[in-house]
């Protein structure tokens, strides 16, 4: 097996099917799997599931639960899916975003397999928001990307669709990663050892204000709630990588906390003026 494609689904229904065609439409030329997990979603989520399932029962590996485990705080990816990685190579994709290049696999792995001292490789991606294109995802050129600039990229350097790691990185469960499991810890962790391969061609595209996405649970007012944890697990990488990043994590952490400050700011500005 060259590559294990892990896809996190919930109350994906409008949005699931244009993931799973991406993936069974690949031509790969090697072996791939699809572990998809469906989080106790209350759509119809779970049912298109099981039509991919059982058309395509070589590709697609479906995880369903009876009881929505995110709510409980569990590592979702950790607890049912690392068990069941076989490929080389481990892509990512949620279930509202879907790939656009039948190429896309092939392509990241030759690059991986091109340049043995890299971990991870991503590539850019249409932004869409209520389907229509809102920029892209990603810089506009390729290159090795040092890992000084991941850091300073914060979570939306790459979109999460565009991932793709050596299985032995992505399943390494760093102390970053046990502070704050999202993906900006993974673009970090892929790229301390080589940096992080970068393809400038669009091979995807990602929905942008989906309900109960990440992204959009913590955008607007509520962003900076989400700052301390992330100041939090630059801290633990300081430590981690023995102070080699130490100016571009003060400067990351500094921008945090300056959102941080202009948040609480706003907020006593708005108690004066709902008071007068």
């Amino acid at each position: 097996m060259m590559v294990t494609i892990i896809c996190l689904a919930y109350n994906h229904g409008p949005y699931i099917r244009d993931a799973l065609e991406g993936f069974v439409g690949q031509k790969a030329g090697f072996p791939f799997e699809v572990l998809v997990h469906d989080d106790a979603s209350t759509d119809n989520t779970a049912d298109v599931i099981r039509e991919y399932a059982a058309r395509y029962p070589d590709i697609i590996r479906p995880v369903y639960q009876t009881e929505n485990q995110h709510s409980k705080g569990v590592r979702i990816a950790p607890a049912f899916l690392y068990p069941l990685v076989r490929g080389r190579y481990v892509a990512l994709c949620e279930g509202d975003d879907f790939w656009t290049d039948p190429f896309k696999l092939a392509r990241q792995v030759a690059a991986l397999e091109a340049n043995p001292g890299i971990d991870i490789c991503t590539h850019r991606v249409l932004k869409t928001k209520n389907g229509r294109p809102h920029g892209f995802e990603g810089p506009p050129r390729g290159g090795i990307i040092p890992v000084q600039r991941v850091i300073m990229g914060g979570g939306g350097f790459v979109a999460t669709s565009s991932i793709m790691c050596r299985a032995e990185c992505y399943l390494e469960d760093t102390p970053m990663r046990q502070s704050l499991f999202i993906d900006y810890t993974l673009q970090i962790q892929g790229a301390l050892r080589g940096g992080m391969l970068y393809l400038p061609d669009c091979m995807g595209v990602y929905r942008r204000g989906v309900p109960g996405s990440w992204t959009t649970m913590h955008s607007g007012p509520h962003k900076a709630d989400a700052y301390p944890g992330f100041m939090k697990m630059l801290e633990i990488l300081d430590d981690y990588t023995g102070g080699r990043y130490t100016t571009v994590i003060r400067l990351r952490r500094l921008r945090y906390a300056a959102h941080i400050f202009f948040r609480k700011l706003q907020k006593i500005f708005k108690t004066f003026r709902d008071g007068e």
